[in-house]
C-alpha cells in the first residue's frame, strides 16, 4: 500500500498528466455529437406505448357525424359573417350561441405590453359542468380566433360550437369541459391560464369570473384549411421545450392513425418514411424548436401549469371533412374523461423521431451531459496548472537540484483577485445586453443590434488592452480567467441539460472553441485565426446567420423574442445573454492577451 500511495503520488506530480485534459475533452465532444447521431437507430430508440391504461383510447365508437354536419355549417355561417368585427362584437355573438346552448359564459380582458407593441384582446370562455362530476377536475378545448400564422381559424371556432352542442347532449362526462376561443394563438391562452391557477398580473390580466376544477388536459385545433384534408398534425412543442406527457400524444396518435384511419405527422414532416434521414430530421426539428423555448401554439401556454396540451392541425388534400376531425376531439375527449388521475406514468422528457417511435431522457441526456462535461474538465486541468507553473524567482542553484528534491513544476500561489473580478465583471455586463433587447421599442431593434454587432467585435480589443496597459495579468491570470469561465460555463449547462436538453446542447456544441482557446503572444497568425473563429461562434454572428438562412428579418425576431421573454417568460434569452456571451467574451479576451512574467508585472506596478 505505500509503494502504491507513493507512486499515485509521484503521477499525480507528473507533469505529462495535465497535457490530457484537451484531449478528453477533443473526446467528451465527438462522443456527445456522434452519441445524438445514432439515437434514430433501431437500437436506441424505441416505439411508444400508452402507459395509462384509463385512457383506452380508441376503444369507444364515436357518434359525432350525420345531422352535426348541418349544425357546423350552420355556425360556419355565423362565424364567416364576424370576419370583419371587431374582438368585442366577436365575442358578443358568440356568447350569445353559447348561452343559448345553456352554458355560463365568461369573459376576461388582458393588455400586454413589448418591444413598444400593445397586445390586448379579450378571451370567451363557457363552461359544462359534467353531469357525473363534482366540478373538481376539468378539460380545456380551445379554439383561437387567429393561428400563429395570422391566418383565421373559422373552421376551428365553428368546430368548438358545434362540439360544445354536442358534448352538452351527452350525460357520459365525469369532468367540466371547458370551450374557450381566445383572439389569438399565443398572448390570450397565456392570459387564460395565468388568471386560471391565480398567477396572473392584475394590471395586465383581469380575473376570471367562473372556474372549474383542476385542469386535466387540453386540446387546441387549429382548423383553417377550407378543403377536405388527408392527414392531421400534432404539435406538442411547450413553452422553454417542456413537452406534455408523452400519453396524450400517443393516444391522439392511436384515435386518428388506428381508429379514424388518417395520417399523423409531428413536427412539419408531411411524408415520413420511418427511415434513419427522417429520423434524424425530426429529431433535429423537434430539437431546434425545443432550444428556442417559443410557444407553437395555443397549447404551449398550458404545459408549464402541467396541463398536458396538444394542437391539432389537418394538412393535406383527402378525403377527410370537419366530422372526422370532429370525432378525434371527441375520442380524445372520451379517453381524457376516463383518467382517474392526472397524467403521470409516461414521459415527460423525450425525443420524437416519428409519431410511433421516441428516446426517453435516460438515452439522450448523455450527449449534452458530455459536451458540457469538456469545460469541467479543462477548467480544473486550468486550476491544477495554475499553481504548478515553473516561476521566473526560482535561482539557477534550486533549479540544478535532483527532480526528487525540486519538482519540475514548484507550486506557485495563485493570483485570484484579477480573474475573479474579471469574470464577474463579465457576468454583470452580461445584463446589458440582456435589457436593451428585452426592453428597446421594435422601431430601434434592428439599428440597436447592428451597433451592438459591430461594438461587440470591438470590445474584446478593448478589453485586453485595457488589461495589459494597466493590469499586466500574467500567464497563471490568464489560466485563471479560462478556468472560471468555463468552470461556469460547463455548470450552468449541465443543470439546463435536465431541464432543456436541445439547447443546453446547441449552446454547448456553439461554445466548445473556447475549450480550447489561450494566449498567443509569440504568433499573431494563429491568434487573429482564434479571433475569426470565435467571432463566428459569438452569438450576435450565429443570430445574423440564423437570420438569414431563414429568411427573417433581425428586428422580427428580436421582437418575437421579447414578446416572450414579457408575455409567457421564456428563458432562452438569459441563456444566450448571461452563459453564452460571458463565456465568449472572456474567451475572446483570453486569446487577444499578451500575458507578462512575475517579475516584469512587479516592476510595471511600481513604475
Amino acid at each position: 500500500m505505500p509503494r502504491l500511495l507513493s507512486g499515485a503520488l509521484r503521477l499525480r506530480r507528473d507533469p505529462r498528466i495535465l497535457k490530457l485534459p484537451p484531449y478528453l475533452s477533443v473526446l467528451c465532444i465527438l462522443v456527445g455529437v456522434v452519441w445524438l447521431f445514432l439515437l434514430p437507430l433501431d437500437e436506441y430508440s424505441r416505439r411508444t406505448y400508452i402507459s395509462e391504461n384509463a385512457l383506452l383510447p380508441g376503444q369507444v365508437h364515436t357518434y359525432f357525424g350525420g345531422s352535426d354536419q348541418n349544425v357546423f355549417r350552420a355556425y360556419k355561417h355565423e362565424v364567416n359573417a364576424l370576419v370583419d368585427k371587431s374582438n368585442i362584437e366577436v365575442n358578443d355573438k358568440l356568447e350569445s350561441i353559447v348561452k343559448g346552448l345553456g352554458l355560463k359564459v365568461g369573459r376576461q380582458n388582458f393588455t400586454y405590453h413589448s418591444a413598444g407593441n400593445v397586445y390586448s384582446g379579450e378571451n370567451a370562455y363557457a363552461i359544462l359542468k359534467a353531469p357525473r362530476g363534482d366540478a373538481t377536475e376539468a378539460i380545456v378545448l380551445v379554439a383561437a380566433w387567429k393561428n400563429v400564422k395570422g391566418e383565421l381559424n373559422r373552421n376551428g371556432v365553428a368546430l368548438l360550437l358545434t362540439l360544445a352542442r354536442y358534448f352538452k347532449r351527452w350525460s357520459l362526462w365525469s369532468k367540466d369541459i371547458v370551450f374557450l376561443v381566445t383572439p389569438d394563438s399565443i398572448a390570450g391562452p397565456q392570459a387564460w391560464v395565468d388568471a386560471y391557477h391565480d398567477a396572473h398580473d392584475s394590471a395586465r390580466v383581469d380575473s376570471l369570473p367562473l372556474k372549474s376544477g383542476a385542469l386535466q388536459g387540453a386540446i387546441a385545433i387549429d382548423y383553417t384549411q377550407e378543403s377536405r384534408f388527408e392527414s392531421v398534425h400534432v404539435v406538442y412543442d411547450g413553452v422553454n421545450g417542456q413537452l406534455p406527457n408523452l400519453d396524450l400524444i400517443n393516444s391522439v396518435v392511436n384515435i386518428a392513425g388506428g381508429q379514424m384511419g388518417m395520417g399523423v405527422a409531428i413536427q412539419e414532416m408531411w411524408r415520413h418514411n420511418n427511415q434513419y434521414p427522417d429520423r434524424l430530421r425530426t429529431m433535429l426539428r423537434g430539437m431546434l424548436k425545443q432550444g428556442l423555448g417559443l410557444a407553437s401554439g395555443p397549447h404551449s401556454s398550458f404545459i408549464p401549469y402541467h396541463v398536458d396540451a396538444v394542437t391539432i392541425q389537418p394538412f393535406g388534400e383527402g378525403w377527410q371533412d370537419e366530422m372526422a376531425m370532429g370525432r378525434v376531439v371527441e375520442g380524445t375527449f372520451r379517453s381524457l374523461n376516463n383518467l382517474l388521475e392526472h397524467l403521470h406514468q409516461s414521459f415527460f422528457f423525450y425525443l420524437l423521431m416519428q409519431r410511433e417511435r421516441f428516446v426517453s431522457i435516460g438515452t439522450y441526456l448523455p450527449s449534452a451531459m458530455l459536451v458540457a462535461a469538456n469545460f469541467t474538465i479543462m477548467a480544473i486541468a486550468l486550476w491544477v496548472k495554475s499553481g504548478h507553473q515553473p516561476s521566473e524567482e526560482v535561482s539557477k542553484a534550486v533549479e540544478s537540484k535532483t527532480a526528487e528534491e525540486n519538482p519540475r513544476n514548484p507550486a506557485v500561489e495563485r493570483d485570484l483577485f484579477l480573474p475573479l473580478g474579471f469574470v464577474t465583471g463579465c457576468q454583470f455586463l452580461s445584463v446589458v445586453p440582456l435589457y436593451l433587447f428585452n426592453h428597446a421599442p421594435e422601431t430601434i431593434l434592428t439599428p440597436l443590434f447592428t451597433v451592438f454587432a459591430v461594438l461587440n467585435m470591438a470590445l474584446p480589443h478593448v478589453l485586453s488592452h485595457f488589461l495589459t496597459r494597466y493590469y499586466t495579468p500574467t500567464a497563471q491570470q490568464y489560466q485563471l480567467i479560462r478556468s472560471f469561465s468555463l468552470l461556469l460555463l460547463g455548470m450552468f449547462l449541465s443543470s439546463l441539460a435536465t431541464l432543456n436538453f436541445s439547447l443546453a446542447l446547441l449552446v454547448g456544441l456553439l461554445t466548445s472553441p473556447l475549450t480550447f482557446m489561450q494566449p498567443w503572444p509569440q504568433s499573431p497568425v494563429m491568434r487573429t485565426a482564434c479571433a475569426v473563429l470565435l467571432n463566428a461562434v459569438a452569438p450576435t454572428a450565429v443570430l445574423v446567420a440564423s437570420a438569414a438562412y431563414w429568411q427573417l428579418e433581425i428586428g422580427a425576431i428580436l421582437r418575437e423574442a421579447a414578446f416572450a421573454w414579457d408575455v409567457y417568460d421564456m428563458y432562452s434569452p438569459v441563456v444566450v445573454w448571461c452563459v453564452w456571451w460571458p463565456a465568449w467574451l472572456a474567451g475572446s479576451v483570453t486569446v487577444l492577451g499578451k500575458p507578462a512574467g512575475r517579475r516584469s508585472r512587479l516592476k510595471a506596478k511600481a513604475t
